[in-house]
C-alpha cells in the first residue's frame, strides 16, 4: 500500500530579491507564488484544514506604512525613523491591554517615542478550526527613533533590547518581529492561505526589494503560530541535530562574553536563547544576538555553519578563519538549508553535506530567485541569466545596497583576510600533544585491584575487552551497533556505570538516509554505476562519487 510518491519531506523555503535594491509589489507577489506551489512541502492536521505554518519576510514598505499609519490615526516620519513591531497578543482584552500598557512603558524607557497601534487587518473565517481557536489578537505597533541615532543597525539595536525586556516581563505575548528594517507576516496556515489572511500582502502599495517565504513541515516541534518561519532573521529548512548541546554552551559562555553593548544592556537581553522555541528559532536567537554585538550577519551564519574546513582543500586563510572561530563556537549541525536577511542583505547557506537542496536564478531584470527545487514560477527560459544550484558548505550573499551578488569565494576571502587569524593561532593556540607530561611515575595497579575497581564501577567483561583494550591498542573508539541490545540502565539487574544512564538525543531525518550501505565514496577513480545501483566498472581519474542508491548521480571533481 505504500507509495513513496505520497511522501511530504522536509520543510519548503524560497526567496526573491531585486538585486538593485528597487522595491516593487511583484517581489511580494513572486515570493507568495513560490510559496503557495510549496504544498506538497508543508505539514497539515488530519482534516486538510490547518497548517504547520506558513510566512513571509520582507523589507519594510514605506508606502505602504505611511498610507497604513495614516489610516490608524499614526503620525510617522521619513523611512528608517521609525520601527514596525508585529505582535501575536492573547484574545483576552484585558491581558491584551496590559501588555500593550507594558510595552509602550518599555519603549518610553529606553529614549524612544511609542506612536500608536494598528490592528492588522486579517480573515480569520478562511482557516481551520483548530488555527482559529488558537489564533492571537495580531497588531502592530509603531516606535519613534531617538534623536542622535543613526538609522539600520544602531535604531535596531535598541529595537531589539525593548523586545528583549518586554519578552522577559511578557511571556504570554509573542514578538514576530520588531525593526525599521524588516517585518514577518505568518501564522498556522495552509500555503495558499497567507496571501488570503493578511490584506497587507494583497496591497500592491506594498514594495519590497527583498522577500523570503516558507512552508512549514514541522518534525520536531509541535506545530503553532509563534513556530511558523520566517524566524526573525532566518527560514530555515532542516533540523539541528546538535541543538541541546548548542543551546546548553550559549548558556555557559554567557559569562564570558562581552562587548560595548552588552555591557550596558547585559541584564535586559540575556539569556540569549529562548528554549521554548524550536531548534530553529534557537540559532535565530544567537545570530540575531551576535548580529546585534557588531558582527556582520554573513560571518554570524559562516560561524555557527562552517563548512568541513579540516578536511576540504581550501585557502589557508580562510582555513585559519574557521578554526579560530572553531575554538568559540561550536558547530550548529544538521541537515539545514538557511535563507537569512537583515533587509538589506540577503543570503543563503547549505550545510556541509548538502542534504537540503537550494536551486537559483538569476534573471535579465536583475532578479534572484531561489527555492528549494526548480518549478516555483513559470519563467521564460529567455530571461534567465545563470541557473544554477547552492552547492554543499556554499553560502553566497545578495547586498541590495551595492546592487550585485556576492558569490561564496569573494564573500569568504573578505571575511578570512580581515583579520590575522592564523598569527592569532600560531601565538596563542595551545595543542594538548604539546603540553610537557608530567614526570611522575604512573601508579600501577594489581589485577586484583583492577578486577575490584571494574566491579565497583560498573564495568563488564565485554566493557573492557571490546572497548577498553581495543582503545588502548589503537588509539580509537571502536565502531559496534548503532542499535542498543541491552536493557535501559534504571531497569538493569546489575549495576551499569553511569554514563549508561546517558543517552544521545538528536534529529536524524534526512533523505536520502546516511548509511554506509547507501553511499559510496571513491577517490582517484571513476566509478560507473547502473541505474539498479549495481557497480559496472571503474577507470581511472579524480573523482568521489555520492548516493549511489540514487539514480541520478553527481560527481564532483576533488580539485575542485
Amino acid at each position: 500500500m505504500f507509495d513513496y510518491m505520497n511522501e511530504h519531506d522536509a520543510c519548503g523555503i524560497g526567496a526573491v530579491v531585486q538585486i538593485d535594491g528597487t522595491p516593487s509589489f511583484d517581489v511580494v507577489d513572486k515570493a507568495l507564488h513560490i510559496v503557495e506551489k510549496l504544498e506538497h512541502r508543508a505539514g497539515k492536521d488530519a482534516t486538510g484544514q490547518v497548517g504547520d505554518g506558513v510566512g513571509i519576510l520582507l523589507a519594510v514598505s514605506d508606502d505602504f506604512f505611511q498610507k497604513a499609519a495614516k489610516e490608524a490615526g499614526i503620525s510617522i516620519q521619513e523611512k528608517g525613523t521609525y520601527g514596525v513591531g508585529m505582535f501575536f497578543f492573547p484574545e483576552n482584552e484585558l491581558e491584551r491591554n496590559q501588555a500593550k500598557k507594558l510595552f509602550e512603558t518599555i519603549t518610553e524607557k529606553e529614549g524612544c517615542s511609542f506612536l500608536g497601534w494598528r490592528k492588522v487587518p486579517t480573515s480569520p473565517s478562511i482557516l481551520g478550526k483548530v488555527a482559529q481557536d488558537c489564533m492571537p489578537s495580531i497588531w502592530q505597533g509603531f516606535v519613534q527613533k531617538p534623536k542622535g541615532v543613526k538609522n539600520g543597525i544602531d535604531f535596531d539595536r535598541i529595537l531589539y533590547v525593548i523586545r528583549r525586556e518586554f519578552e522577559k516581563s511578557c511571556p504570554d505575548t509573542y514578538v514576530a518581529s520588531l525593526s525599521s528594517r524588516t517585518i514577518v507576516y505568518k501564522g498556522m496556515f495552509l500555503v495558499d492561505q497567507l496571501r488570503k489572511f493578511y490584506a497587507d500582502l494583497q496591497d500592491t502599495d506594498y514594495k519590497s526589494a527583498i522577500a523570503i517565504v516558507h512552508s512549514r513541515f514541522s518534525t520536531n516541534t509541535t506545530p503553532s503560530w509563534q513556530r511558523a518561519h520566517p524566524n526573525r532573521l532566518i527560514a530555515h529548512n532542516g533540523e539541528i541535530n546538535t541543538i541541546r548541546g548548542n543551546a546548553n554552551r550559549m548558556l555557559a559562555r554567557e559569562e564570558s562574553m562581552s562587548s560595548d553593548f552588552i555591557e550596558d544592556e547585559y541584564q535586559k537581553i540575556l539569556p540569549v536563547i529562548n528554549n521554548a522555541g524550536s531548534d530553529s528559532a534557537m540559532l535565530d536567537n544567537s545570530l540575531e544576538f551576535l548580529m546585534m554585538n557588531g558582527m556582520d550577519l554573513a560571518k554570524a551564519v559562516m560561524i555557527t555553519i562552517p563548512e568541513p574546513w579540516k578536511h576540504v582543500p581550501m585557502d589557508q586563510s580562510r582555513q585559519d578563519f574557521y578554526h579560530y572561530y572553531a575554538t568559540m563556537m561550536e558547530p550548529w549541525d544538521g541537515p539545514a538549508a538557511i535563507l537569512f536577511s537583515d533587509g538589506e542583505k540577503c543570503g543563503a547557506v547549505l550545510d556541509r553535506n548538502g542534504l537540503r537542496p537550494s536551486r537559483y536564478y538569476i534573471t535579465k531584470d536583475g532578479q534572484f530567485i531561489l527555492s528549494s527545487e526548480v518549478g516555483v514560477l513559470d519563467l521564460d527560459p529567455s530571461d534567465i541569466v545563470i541557473k544554477s544550484r547552492l552547492e554543499p558548505g556554499k553560502m553566497l550573499l545578495i547586498d541590495t545596497i551595492e546592487g550585485r551578488l556576492i558569490p561564496d569565494e569573494e564573500l569568504k576571502e573578505n571575511f578570512a583576510k580581515s583579520k590575522p587569524y592564523g598569527e592569532w593561532l600560531s601565538l596563542k593556540l595551545l595543542d594538548l600533544k604539546n603540553l610537557p607530561a608530567p614526570d611522575k611515575k604512573v601508579r600501577m595497579h594489581s589485577q586484583e585491584d583492577r578486577d575490584r575497581l571494574y566491579r565497583v564501577f560498573g564495568y563488564t567483561f565485554e566493557d573492557v575487552n571490546d572497548q577498553l583494550l581495543a582503545m588502548a591498542k589503537t588509539g580509537k573508539e571502536p565502531t559496534a551497533s548503532m542499535g542498543t541490545d541491552i536493557p535501559l540502565a534504571a531497569l538493569s539487574k546489575l549495576h551499569p556505570s553511569l554514563f549508561h544512564y546517558f543517552k544521545q538525543l538528536f534529529a536524524q531525518v534526512t533523505n536520502p538516509p546516511i548509511d554506509s550501505l547507501r553511499e559510496k565514496v571513491v577517490t582517484d577513480t571513476t566509478v560507473y554505476i547502473g541505474s539498479s545501483g549495481n557497480l559496472l566498472e571503474e577507470k581511472a581519474g579524480n573523482c568521489t562519487v555520492l548516493e549511489v542508491n540514487n539514480p541520478i548521480l553527481e560527481a564532483r571533481d576533488l580539485d575542485k
